[in-house]
């Protein structure tokens, strides 16, 4: 394997929560805790039939104390149950180590047609709502799971509770479908909803940044294995953002991928939010949802914040179960590790910030449902947010909290960022050149999937000519936002086609001094540190279906919703605002010549056009008073 194919290989186990060995530990780890799994658990692996004959593999770790019974605690996963073998170990077993410690019965689940379980694998499968004779779907095979468990598993008190994180997290929304009785709580963590929406595509922009995962999900196998199947392309380089400036048009990518890749075909041939997309969304789907929920994410989750946020919002409109809420200052899966101290990037947010999440909230959700009342009861809050302004946990009794209201502040010219609209009709300029995109991070190395950038100094992007750049004044008093964001651009283009990227910043104070995190080159005086950042691919600004071109000098009006944010930006800070029209190669680049499938654009239809903001271009804040 040369130097690119094993950076790749690590960074999938160790880096991206896309891989079952995420919630291993790691060797420091190990060394501070001496819980070994064997001594406390006996492993046997089973093949479960679902209702149409097909073998799923299953790994049961079950206490060696039988003198109690204990609920089920399962994740079922796309990326593996290893190790396998009854006599191979995992070194961490459960969501956390507490539930695991005190004993419960932890099942892991190989996915139909992924690793050691049969069946053809079908990426977000789509849920089948009134199934008939031998028809499944994750729901199903998820029934059929619990239903064997329950009556084949020793020592069990009969309740069942899932979580996944990611993918799993997936599967473990999707379980809150299967209708099975003795499921009594699920933990959606980073959970995927709509692939068009996460992981894949922003507001259908293409995200070259997992164009490596189409390697893990494209490729299809014909029998259970215990090994990968599947191999990354080779790119002969580690500087990711030279390699898709050289390859040029999306269809270039084809020659590292061919037919047998039967997620990037796909891919190519849904360019649109179309039935095929729209029937792998799991969100319309959450409704009269009867077992308990906690959804958890990352409030700096480069991968799945969409996910989260509307499984939790779409739970919440339309089922009377208890749901809750938890975001912390994580990127992908930080709650599940054991770091002492929580960093992401440059910005230290506190210690024992996970630790404190999975011992006070985790393991008192599932221990609540599953070995004690099992009612609505438990003594959580509704919605438990880190402020990463003030680096301070809040509870909420609703989210978005009933006590924020909306303010708005307006693009004007001279990089001003006002509450007050100027009413002569003014615009800022740039051009933007699909030859020399905007970087999304300083950093140039080949990564899985990114996340460090989501707390990123900015300073780098606000002083190049094609992103614009609005700032308030120094701020006379605290601004905390809490809630969802709202850009609303008034635009237009030289050309027919763009993309637009808008940012919130905080500008840190010149007095702000280091920690020990910032990498050397950087320092935190007037660092611009960013907060929340979203893509709209212009074409999708009036629908997601049927897309559409700009028409050449012509004001239109362009809304881009950001993920929510609970973050207080500090008295003797500013509030900052960036636009630009590239955000590469986190996002792919836009021809800015309308094609119908930019996947088949060619290398001619990449021109570059000059785009214009009008001042009364707005961000809409949900500000917490």
């Amino acid at each position: 394997m040369n130097r690119i194919l094993l950076l790749l290989a690590i960074t999938l186990v160790f880096s991206s929560c896309k891989d079952q060995l995420k919630l291993d530990t790691t060797t420091t780890e190990k060394a501070k805790d001496t819980f070994i799994v064997a001594e406390h658990y006996n492993k046997k692996e089973v093949s479960i039939a679902m209702r149409d004959g097909v073998k799923l593999h299953t790994t049961i770790y079950s206490p060696k104390d039988t003198s109690k019974q204990y609920p089920i605690l399962m994740q079922r996963t796309p990326y593996s149950c290893r190790p396998y073998g009854d006599a191979e170990f995992k070194s961490k077993i459960g969501p956390n180590q507490y539930l695991m410690k005190e004993g419960n019965i932890i099942v892991y689940q190989d996915v139909r047609g992924r690793w050691n379980s049969e069946g053809v694998y079908d990426n977000m499968r789509p849920f089948i709502p009134n199934k008939t004779g031998k028809q499944f779907d994750e729901a199903s095979d998820t029934y059929d799971t619990i239903d064997w468990l329950v009556n084949n598993v020793d020592n069990t008190n009969g309740n069942v509770g899932t979580w996944g994180i990611s993918y799993p997290g997936f599967y473990a929304t999707y379980s809150t479908l299967s209708g099975h009785p003795a499921l009594k709580a699920a933990s959606p963590q980073a959970c995927i909803s709509d692939f068009f929406f996460d992981d894949f595509f922003h507001n259908g922009a293409f995200l070259l940044s997992y164009w490596r995962a189409t390697s893990v999900f494209g490729y299809m196998k014909d029998k259970p294995t215990k090994e990968a199947w599947y191999k990354f392309p080779e790119i002969g380089t580690e500087d990711q953002y030279q390699f898709f400036l050289d390859a040029g048009p999306l269809s270039n990518l084809n020659k590292y991928y061919g037919e047998d890749n039967k997620f990037w075909n796909q891919i190519k041939s849904h360019p649109n939010y179309d039935e095929f997309w729209q029937s792998r969304g799991i969100l319309q789907h959450l409704k009269d949802i009867k077992p308990a929920t906690l959804v958890v994410g990352g409030l700096f989750d480069a991968e799945d914040l969409y996910g989260p946020f509307n499984t939790y919002k779409s739970i919440e409109k339309n089922s009377k179960n208890y749901n809750g809420v938890v975001f912390g200052p994580w990127s992908h899966g930080d709650w599940a590790r054991s770091n002492d101290r929580q960093v992401v990037g440059n910005i230290h947010f506190g210690d024992s910030i996970s630790d404190y999440f999975q011992k006070n909230i985790e393991t008192k959700f599932f221990n609540h449902f599953l070995k004690e009342k099992a009612d609505g009861t438990v003594d959580l809050p509704e919605a438990h947010f880190f402020n990463t302004g003030t680096k301070q946990w809040s509870d909420f009794t609703a989210w978005p909290p009933e006590n924020s209201v909306k303010e708005s502040y307006f693009m004007q010219p001279n990089q001003r960022l006002t509450q007050k609209a100027n009413r002569m009709i003014a615009t800022s300029d740039f051009i933007s050149d699909p030859k020399k995109p905007v970087p999304y991070t300083e950093d140039i190395k080949v990564v899985f999937t990114p996340r460090k950038f989501m707390t990123d100094d900015q300073r780098f992007a606000s002083r190049r000519p094609d992103v614009l750049t609005f700032e308030t004044e120094v701020l006379e008093n605290d601004i905390t936002l809490a809630g969802d964001i709202l850009a609303k651009l008034q635009v237009s283009t030289t050309g027919t086609s763009a993309d637009w990227i808008v940012k919130v910043i905080d500008v840190f104070p010149a007095v702000t001094e280091n920690t020990d995190d910032v990498q050397d080159h950087l320092k935190l005086s007037n660092y611009h540190m960013l907060i929340r950042s979203e893509t709209m691919r212009g074409r999708f600004r009036n629908s997601m279906t049927n897309p559409e071109p700009f028409e050449p000098n012509q004001k239109t009006a362009v809304n881009i919703k950001l993920q929510d944010v609970l973050h207080t930006f500090k008295k003797g800070h500013k509030i900052q605002v960036q636009v630009q029209s590239t955000f590469f190669p986190y996002i792919d680049i836009n021809p800015q010549t309308y094609v119908d499938n930019i996947f088949e654009a060619k290398a001619s239809d990449f021109k570059a056009q000059t785009h214009k903001v009008y001042n009364d271009s707005a961000i809409e804040f949900s500000v917490l008073k």
